[in-house]
């Protein structure tokens, strides 16, 4: 009965009634229509892929072109980090200098001054704005008429002593050591600005300054939402009041809050996935405007640390006001800045705790004075270091540490002193994370 069943539907499909020539035509049509649209998707999918190809190719092109030939050459050399150290890199926007001749570098004064600081460990990254009336002391600096005078502004620091003095005077203030330095004029901040495709920026003030001497004119309404080309981000940059004298209360200290609300609006612009189609004008502006001793390599990598990272901290340098020769300093006091340095530095500190707590150590001594280990082993667990265990070795005249982990084997060394450093490749030790070697050159700790 079943197949009886199956049979008779078959029968009643096949005997069902033909499609006239005119319902056929439509239904070829439509096919043919579904098959078009099919088809101009595919394509359009192809197309879309075969761009970002495209774009990758170029991207790599230039990557590879900026990164071979910029230039580094007139500038103070770079202090290259180790690896896992904390990185800083300070960033100086300089003025024109001398209107007449604006090649003449030694007469521009840095109207903004900024330090990177990047800690590979944890990823953080703080970003530490350093005010232009910040107190520095200079020796032997004298003003136009040769009266030595030892107290200036830190953004004179440039015209009196170069980069040198620059970078010193920030690793003063900072306690830090500066790895890079990036110089840009406002000329190349403009060209930059232009080739990221603009910045837009809620204006939260009425912004109205000219000054004709330096053909600077700035006119913002309070309440609007622009979108900043080139010369309009470098008037947001540079306004600290109106020419009726009203604008921001504490001065170059708000000006710092607005840049530093730009700079987030500039990452954040940066990490659009459409900016890939701006990067070769962006590497092209910064190989032909910005000045810096970092390689093209570093500055992607640590470009690209900038525009990825979520948690970026801002912060400024602060201080009391105090009047010197009739004008107003800031001096950037310790007891202000606590928190600051600290986080500055939480390398040194936090992490190599760590360190010390997690890592095995034999110490062996290859010298015919007994206790020797043991002394050691007392010393470094006042350090901080944990599990040490103490032995004997064939008799050396150089004490040695030895290790595979490179910042183990640097901490030891800052710890003791013993500057021979190598690999372990011991296999009798080979469950420790460090050997220490004492041999007849070594100074115990007083």
């Amino acid at each position: 009965m079943a197949g009886n069943k199956k049979s008779e539907k078959h029968n009643a499909r096949k005997g069902s009634r033909q499609l006239s020539p005119r319902e056929e035509l439509e239904i070829k049509q439509r096919l043919k229509r579904k098959e078009k649209k099919s088809t101009i998707i595919k394509r359009a999918i192809t197309s879309f892929i075969l761009t970002i190809v495209v774009l990758v190719a170029l991207v790599g092109v230039y990557l590879f072109s900026f990164i071979s030939s910029l230039n580094n050459n007139d500038i103070i050399s770079a202090v290259k980090p180790s690896s896992n150290e904390t990185v800083n890199i300070l960033l100086l926007g300089m003025d024109i200098g001398d209107a007449e001749n604006t090649s003449n570098s030694s007469a521009r004064r840095t109207d903004t001054m900024m330090m990177i600081n990047y800690n590979p460990r944890t990823d953080n990254i703080n970003v530490v704005s350093i005010p232009r009336d910040t107190l520095i002391e200079v020796e032997n600096a004298t003003d136009g008429k040769g009266n030595k005078i030892p107290y200036w502004k830190i953004n004179a620091a440039y015209v009196l002593g170069g980069e040198e003095e620059v970078i010193e005077q920030v690793q003063n203030l900072l306690d830090v050591k500066i790895n890079y330095l990036v110089e840009i004029d406002y000329a190349a901040f403009r060209n930059l600005i232009d080739a990221i495709g603009g910045v837009e920026m809620y204006i939260d003030r009425d912004m109205y300054y000219d000054d004709d001497a330096q053909d600077l004119h700035i006119h913002f309404n309070a309440g609007e939402t622009v979108l900043l080309d080139g010369q309009k981000a470098e008037e947001f940059f540079r306004w600290r009041k109106n020419n009726d004298g009203t604008g921001l209360a504490d001065g170059d200290l708000g000006r710092i809050k607005n840049q530093q609300k730009f700079i987030s609006a500039l990452i954040e612009k940066c990490t659009n996935p459409m900016i890939v189609t701006q990067v070769p004008d962006i590497l092209k502006a910064i190989k032909e405007n910005v000045v810096t001793n970092m390689s093209g390599t570093a500055m992607i990598k640590y470009g690209l640390k900038m525009i990825s990272n979520s948690g970026i901290s801002m912060s400024t340098l602060q201080g009391y006001n105090e009047r010197i020769y009739g004008q107003d300093f800031l001096i950037a006091d310790p007891s202000y800045n606590q928190s600051l340095l600290e986080s500055l530095k939480i390398t040194s500190e936090a992490d190599n705790s760590e360190e010390k707590k997690n890592s095995s150590i034999m110490v062996l001594n290859a010298t015919r004075v007994n206790g020797l280990a043991g002394n050691l082993k007392t010393e470094l667990e006042k350090l901080g270091y944990v599990n040490i265990n103490t032995g004997n070795f064939d008799k050396s005249k150089e004490s040695s540490i030895l290790s595979n982990n490179k910042d183990l084997k640097k901490l030891l060394s800052n710890d003791t002193g013993i500057k021979n450093l190598s690999k372990n490749k011991d296999s009798e030790y080979e469950d420790y994370d460090a050997v220490i070697i004492i041999g007849e050159d070594y100074l115990e700790f007083e």
